[in-house]
């Protein structure tokens, strides 16, 4: 069970009831839907019934619901993410759009690579969920577009679609995701932490009105600091995760290739 399917549950809720649940009031309605699409035959002895879950809660504040109504479309697999790459020719960006036809276009964002290539961040409604989207996919794959789906990508989600428009050759640039407790001094707290030459190269930040707020960070290390660096992450105490090797990364703000 992902954040992305508990949302659309939430916004299940409110299209049936025009309650406003809170994510935790509605993973139990996420976990039903979730039962019935792995179990499309329902009960194993083919009788014919119904399902109940208890709906509890209604701690959401209005920042909170602009992260909701974004995944939202993602967790009902009404719109995909995706990285494609194309030829830096003229014609090219007009052959992606035939290849992709008359469907609807939720975001957009473009950016030039090198002499070869460019690479487009591509959101598009899907009226035929899961289907439709390998159906995509295939298309792109057989007019020769390079794509990545990135609908399932967090750090795609949460930060580089926000961040498309800026590449930078950074040496020894180690790429992390942190939880931030939403307190006063906690990236204060963090930076005083860090060895004096070790440099910030990237950062984004975003905050839904919850307790933590996620961070994207790139920190330039030397290799000889690597075991240094490591504790250091480990004494900071907030939860991160290591980014080294997404995708969505490579394709939107790395270091450029073939200048």
């Amino acid at each position: 069970m992902d954040n992305d399917e508990i949302c659309a549950a939430v916004q299940d809720t409110y299209e049936d009831t025009r309650a406003i649940a809170e994510p935790s009031g509605a993973l139990a309605i996420a976990g039903m839907k979730r039962w019935f699409a792995d179990n499309p035959s329902g009960n194993s002895d083919k009788t014919p019934g119904c399902a109940a879950t208890i709906l509890s809660g209604a701690n959401v504040n209005f920042a909170r619901l602009r992260h909701i109504a974004e995944r939202a479309a993602v967790g009902e697999d009404q719109e995909a993410l995706l990285g494609v790459t194309i030829p830096e020719h003229p014609g090219s960006f007009l052959e992606f759009c035939e290849t992709i036809g008359q469907r609807g276009i939720t975001e957009f964002i473009y950016r030039y690579a090198d002499r070869s290539n460019a690479h487009l961040f591509v959101g598009i409604a899907l009226k035929d969920g899961l289907a439709e989207k390998k159906e995509i996919l295939s298309r792109l794959r057989e007019h020769g577009f390079p794509v990545s789906d990135l609908s399932s990508n967090d750090m795609a989600r949460l930060h580089i679609r926000h961040m498309v428009g800026g590449r930078a050759d950074v040496k020894n640039e180690h790429l992390y995701r942190f939880e931030f407790p939403e307190r006063p001094g906690a990236l204060l707290n963090f930076l005083r932490g860090m060895k004096t030459d070790w440099n910030v190269s990237l950062f984004h930040y975003r905050n839904y009105g919850s307790e933590y707020g996620r961070v994207l960070m790139g920190i330039q290390v030397p290799e000889e600091d690597h075991i240094r660096f490591q504790r250091f992450l480990a004494d900071t105490g907030y939860s991160y995760l290591s980014e080294a090797d997404n995708t969505a990364y490579d394709m939107f703000v790395g270091p450029p290739t073939n200048l």
